[in-house]
């Protein structure tokens, strides 16, 4: 009998298809279940429950050890969206007290992965942020009704003093920037956004820590793994001790109460930030909490900007206080010494320029330059040295030597100070005048950078660092607000000393202009008694009002403290900024003010000036 070829063919091949499609199952299962880590999440997300466990963020004290900023307990909300079934959405909302409308975007929020990329309904979700501990309370009470919704124990900032908002900082929901940039976040977490929270997030926020529980099919929690064998414990943050002295802070923002303007105080031989006062200013418990959102868009819109943090991100005119600069500048390089005289005729006057000045002695030498804060002396100075042609070769070699010096001494470029959002100020070179006139100008052009006018921005933080550097005969340590981490040696930069371009012996002479300001100059009124005070007034032209400066340290030969006091439109120097220096350093040396002081305080915090700003 003849045989069937094409039958027997089509057997092999239907043989063959079907050890290939059984290959190819295997294959797939073999991937699924041993090289596929999304199956392997699957399976375990089904039979293990991994609850995150938060540590406690570090706390923070100040340089007295009294505390700051701590942990009270505070509960989030999350939901697994697997095993939410039967949900009564409208018994959640009453009992959360939120609207149907908020619960539908949270829903949409979670499923979004372009803004939630590690969204998977196995896991948990963020759901509800920072519920105190009587909203968690009466949601706990019925948590048994809304199957898949968990309560996360967390915690949330609270201070001890309405103080120091812009120094502390905050925290806030991460956002997906946030998540990308590091991978220790998922959606609900918190990081620092502002102040030593975000400069000192990694040493504050710790480590996460990892509880294990088992469940069964119907995802019910049977008990803990293993008995906890590979749970993992939180490890706390660190430990702040700050540099600030809060009761001298608190008085700072006491007595600029209705004014605009910083103060700056620094230990010149650590570089540490005694305070850092900003005004206006706001309460650090209004960025706590679910109304934070709210709380920081009012304070955004309000007209005062008391977010912004004047004394590192402010950049202004530094009048007089910068003449102690310029005095040190023309020392070093020969354009002066202690006796050169200069004449001053009711200012500054030649070649049909005038830059006026008050009335007082003429000619005088350097020292009494400084006390009577004499304009004329310093535009000399300048004069000579930019016109110094012999020594330089052009105005542009004598510019960039001047700028050289102020680059020394902390001017022109960020300090490094720990918090964010530092400004630079303004220094300006040769080039920027030689593009501004064209390639041609001289001393007389730029004569008002000698003053601390023009083109010259400061810091309130710059200006107190001159007075440091100054305190400390030539020299300085970067400012820096956190005094201690715990258990961290602090970053090296805050232990350098940086040696300015001019030796210190040309300091002497500068301080002896400056405790002379005291004794019988323009800062008459910063004297304290029993207490060798340093100072320089400041009066900074402005469009409207002039603006009240004072720079100035104490004890002259054993230095405590440095200071720098900026009102705005505040009048003379005289005004606001040597009696709020002198109430400040009388505070910090002596540990309180005596009751003369305290009438002085009284009457300075009482005082209001007129912006034109509508009131808060």
């Amino acid at each position: 009998m003849e045989r069937d070829y094409n039958l027997e063919k089509r057997k092999y091949v239907i043989g063959g298809s079907v050890v290939v499609i059984v290959l190819i199952y295997l294959i797939r299962l073999f991937t699924l279940q041993i090289m596929s880590e999304d199956y392997k999440k699957n399976a375990d997300s089904n039979a293990f429950l991994n609850k995150t466990q938060y540590p406690s963020r570090g706390v923070m004290y100040d340089r007295n050890g009294k505390l700051l900023v701590y942990n009270q307990p505070a509960y989030d909300v999350t939901m697994v969206m697997k095993e939410v079934v039967n949900l009564d959405t409208l018994d959640l909302c009453r009992t959360l007290n939120i609207t149907p409308e908020y619960f539908k975007r949270r829903i949409r929020e979670m499923k979004d992965r372009r803004s939630n990329p590690g969204y998977s309904p196995y896991t948990h979700q963020v759901f509800m942020t920072q519920l105190s501990a009587e909203e968690c309370g009466v949601f706990q009470e019925k948590l048994f009704k809304f199957p898949g919704f968990y309560i996360q124990r967390r915690t949330i900032r609270q201070y001890n003093y309405n103080s120091a908002a812009h120094v502390l900082g905050d925290i806030a929901e991460v956002s997906k920037r946030d998540i990308e940039a590091d991978d220790y976040y998922v959606r609900g977490d918190f990081i620092g956004k502002q102040g030593v929270e975000r400069s000192y997030e990694k040493q504050l926020r710790g480590e996460k820590g990892v509880e294990i529980l088992l469940r069964d099919a119907r995802g019910r929690i049977q008990g803990r793994y293993m008995d906890g064998k590979y749970d993992k414990t939180p490890v706390p943050g660190k430990n702040l001790k700050l540099g600030i002295d809060v009761e001298l802070q608190m008085l700072g923002e006491r007595l600029l109460e209705g004014k605009i303007g910083s103060i700056v105080a620094i230990e010149p031989e650590t570089g540490e930030i005694l305070c850092m006062v900003s005004s206006p200013t706001f309460d650090p418990r209004l960025m706590v909490g679910r109304q934070r959102g709210k709380n920081h868009l009012d304070l955004a819109r309000d007209s005062w900007k008391p977010l912004l943090n004047r004394a590192i991100m402010g950049q202004f005119p530094p009048g007089s206080t910068f003449k102690t600069s310029q005095a040190l500048t023309f020392l070093e390089e020969g354009i002066i010494v202690p006796e050169t005289p200069y004449s001053c005729y009711h200012g500054f006057v030649h070649a049909g320029l005038r830059v006026g000045c008050h009335a007082h002695g003429s000619p005088l030498a350097l020292v009494p330059a400084i006390a009577t804060s004499c304009n004329a002396y310093f535009c000399w100075g300048l004069y000579h040295m930019i016109g110094a042609k012999k020594k330089y070769g052009s105005v542009q070699n004598a510019m960039s030597t001047w700028r050289d010096y102020m680059v020394s001494m902390g001017f022109g470029y960020p300090l490094g100070v720990d918090l964010p959002g530092e400004k630079r100020g303004m220094i300006p070179n040769a080039e920027y005048y030689d593009k501004n006139y064209r390639g041609s100008w001289n001393g007389l052009t730029i004569i008002s950078i000698a003053i601390g006018q023009g083109e010259v921005t400061l810091t309130p933080l710059q200006i107190a660092n001159l007075g440091a550097t100054i305190a400390n005969r030539g020299y300085y340590v970067t400012p820096h607000v956190v005094k201690e981490v715990e258990d961290e040696p602090l970053d090296t930069l805050y232990s350098t000393k940086h040696y300015t371009k001019v030796s210190s012996r040309h300091y002497e002479t500068v301080v002896q202009g400056m405790r002379a300001a005291v004794l019988g100059g323009t800062c008459r009124g910063a004297n304290i008694p029993g207490i060798e005070v340093c100072g320089k007034t400041g009066t900074a032209q402005n469009r409207g009002k002039d603006h009240s400066a004072f720079m100035g340290f104490a004890p002259m030969n054993n230095p405590k403290i440095a200071i720098a006091v900026y009102v705005e439109n505040g009048g003379f120097g005289a005004v606001y900024g040597v009696p709020i220096g002198a109430l400040m350093m009388e505070q910090y040396l002596k540990g309180e003010l005596s009751p003369d002081s305290e009438v002085k305080a009284n009457d300075i915090q009482n005082r209001r000036i007129d912006y034109g700003i509508h009131e808060r």
